[in-house]
């Protein structure tokens, strides 16, 4: 009996300095998981002094608005074409400027959302611009930038101005109103029973007659059947249009021409082509103001679409982003004013005069008015035809020219051609025509 107790006495013993070692081991070990945590915690600020100092070398980006004017002649619209790298678009051109300017990085070009890149208006096909914004983030750290970009640009595009914005600025949903240009041929508007050339003369009651049918697209309306995909209960069909009118005719080189001008608050895809195309047909004599009324309605109407070839976004205007923040001793109002002059020069040498000399070589107007009848002006009994890309009126157009190579009215204005002048002396001649006519 006293051996069992002396036993077990012997084992507890034996299991209470087992514990006290186990208890002695895990003391010593804890001074040294502590020291383990003070560096890691050591590690961990300086990481954050390293980021914080990585951060402090990068440049700041700041909110801009840039004042861009360009010919259109020579891309395939304004937008960059994400699926389609290879197509020459104003953007593409205009962004690889900036990388090569070190003002952004390539990630921006790659993801154009990066730096929150913005347009006004989304030029088509062919359309120039003598007042584009683009919006974005970008360096202000490098000294004369508008040159600096403008050196890497093609000659038929070039940045005005850089002005700082608010960084919440858009450049499209900022635009208070739109004002664009169409530069046409008076004999565009010659009745049915004159001869359509270049030796037609537009009286001035032929222009009030003009000016009297553009008046009926005045006002807010629903312009679904002015351009493509777009549903007649669509609520973003309506648009309002401010004004709508045809100035003075001009003579240069032997052919009279005129400059429409268009305000409204947007504009669609090929809304503007739409509405000069349908008043073209209207004061020639191949539909009445009742077709106009007609396109207000849900149904599809066939009505033409004027050549991409005259039209020019002329002006952008922020009224309203200039009376809130234009003066404000922060920020630069967004206007043209100081720039008048340098913009009247690029539009008559690169803009007007290419595109009076494209008329003359390629007679795109005196074509396209012979498919004016090709058009019902009625609404479509069948499904309507897709024209969301340059439309069926170039390709009826283009049929409609192998079949008519014969036309003596072409072999008159073909022979005009070849008297026309050089681009540069088009160019002084037109801004005289266009100062006289205001």
């Amino acid at each position: 009996m006293i051996n069992r107790l002396l036993g077990a006495i012997s084992r507890r013993l034996q299991n209470f300095n087992k514990m006290s070692d186990q208890l002695a081991e895990v003391i010593s070990k804890r001074p040294a998981q502590e020291d383990l945590g003070q560096d890691l915690k050591r590690v961990k600020v300086d990481e954050s002094k390293d980021r914080k100092e990585a951060s402090v070398k990068l440049p700041k980006r700041k909110k801009v608005a840039l004042l861009t004017v360009y010919s259109g002649k020579n891309y395939h619209g304004c937008q960059v074409q994400t699926q389609q790298p290879h197509i020459a678009t104003v953007e593409a051109a205009f962004v690889r400027a900036l990388l090569e300017a070190d003002l952004i990085t390539q990630e921006h070009v790659d993801d154009m959302s990066k730096m929150w890149f913005q347009r006004a208006s989304r030029t088509d096909k062919g359309v120039s611009a003598a007042g584009q914004v683009f919006s974005l983030l970008m360096r202000l750290d490098k000294e004369d930038i508008v040159e600096r970009i403008n050196t890497h640009l093609p000659t038929d595009i070039k940045v005005l101005a850089v002005k700082k914005a608010t960084k919440n600025f858009d450049a499209k949903n900022n635009c208070s109103y739109r004002t664009y240009e169409y530069l046409c041929p008076t004999f565009a508007f010659a009745p049915l029973e004159e001869q359509t050339n270049e030796d037609f003369r537009i009286s001035v009651e032929m222009v009030e007659n003009v000016n009297q049918v553009m008046q009926t697209f005045k006002g807010t309306h629903n312009f679904h059947n002015f351009t493509s995909r777009r549903k007649p209960y669509d609520p973003s069909s309506k648009r309002y249009m401010m004004s709508f009118e045809a100035g003075k005719p001009f003579v240069l080189d032997g052919i009279e021409f005129l400059v429409i001008t268009i305000r409204g608050q947007s504009f669609m895809l090929h809304q503007i082509r739409k509405m000069i195309g349908l008043t073209m047909a209207v004061v020639r004599g191949f539909a009445s103001t009742d077709t106009i009324e007609l396109c207000w309605g849900p149904s599809k109407v066939d009505i033409p679409k004027a050549p991409a070839l005259g039209l020019l976004l002329d002006k952008l205007h922020y009224d309203g982003y200039n009376k809130r923040f234009g003066s404000d001793g922060i920020h630069e109002p967004i206007d043209w004013l100081q720039y008048k002059k340098e913009i009247e020069k690029f539009k008559m040498e690169h803009i007007y005069a290419d595109i009076m000399k494209t008329e003359k070589e390629e007679m795109g107007m005196f074509t396209w008015l012979k498919t004016l009848p090709l058009h019902s002006y009625q609404m479509y009994v069948d499904q309507p035809p897709n024209d969301s890309d340059e439309g069926n009126d170039e390709e009826k157009s283009s049929k409609f020219t192998s079949q008519q190579s014969n036309n003596s009215e072409a072999d008159k204005l073909s022979n005009a051609v070849s008297n026309s002048s050089e681009t540069e002396n088009v160019s002084n001649t037109l801004e005289q025509c266009v100062s006289s006519s205001a």
